[in-house]
C-alpha cells in the first residue's frame, strides 16, 4: 500500500502541468518530474540503488512513453487469424479486407497511444495510462523489495 501511495503522490499530486505536458519531448521537464516523483519514496527506502532504479526507469518510461510500445506489441499476441482475419481474406477473393486490417495495425495508425486510431480516444488514452502505471508499480515493487 505504501508504494502505491508514493507512486500516486509522485506521479499525480507532485507532477505539475508543465511537467506532464513536456516530459515526453523535453528531457529537462522529465528530469524535474522524476526527481519530484522520487521524493515520496525517500519515506520507503534509503537504498540508493532502489531509488536510482525507481527514478531512472521512471525517466525512461515517461520520456519515451514506453507504455504505447508495450500496448502496440501486446496487440500482436493474438493468433494471426485474429490479427489478420485470414478467414475473411480466404473467403472474399479480394485483397481489400487484408489491406484494411494491415493498415489498422500499422505503426503510423497506432503511434499516439499504441492502439489503432479507430479506438475511441478516451479509451485508448486511459488504457495506455493503466499500462504506464502498471509498468511503474511493478518496477517499484521489485526495487523496494529486493534492492
Amino acid at each position: 500500500m505504501e508504494q502505491l501511495l508514493a507512486h500516486a503522490w509522485g506521479d499525480y499530486i507532485l507532477q505539475s502541468d508543465w511537467m506532464a505536458n513536456n516530459k515526453t519531448n523535453k528531457s529537462f521537464a522529465c528530469l524535474c518530474h522524476v526527481l519530484t516523483y522520487g521524493l515520496p519514496f525517500l519515506f520507503l527506502t534509503l537504498s540508493p540503488l532502489a531509488l536510482i532504479v525507481i527514478v531512472g526507469t521512471h525517466f525512461i518510461i515517461d520520456r519515451f512513453r514506453l507504455a504505447k510500445y508495450v500496448v502496440y506489441m501486446k496487440n500482436f499476441i493474438a493468433p494471426s487469424d485474429v490479427i489478420l482475419d485470414t478467414k475473411e481474406i480466404h473467403t472474399s477473393y479480394s485483397p481489400e479486407p487484408f489491406r484494411e486490417i494491415v493498415e489498422k495495425y500499422q505503426w503510423e495508425n497506432c503511434k499516439a497511444t499504441g492502439y489503432p486510431s479507430e479506438t475511441p480516444q478516451f479509451l485508448a488514452v486511459w488504457l495506455m495510462i493503466f499500462v504506464d502505471n502498471i509498468l511503474h508499480l511493478t518496477i517499484n515493487y521489485f526495487a523496494l523489495k529486493y534492492l
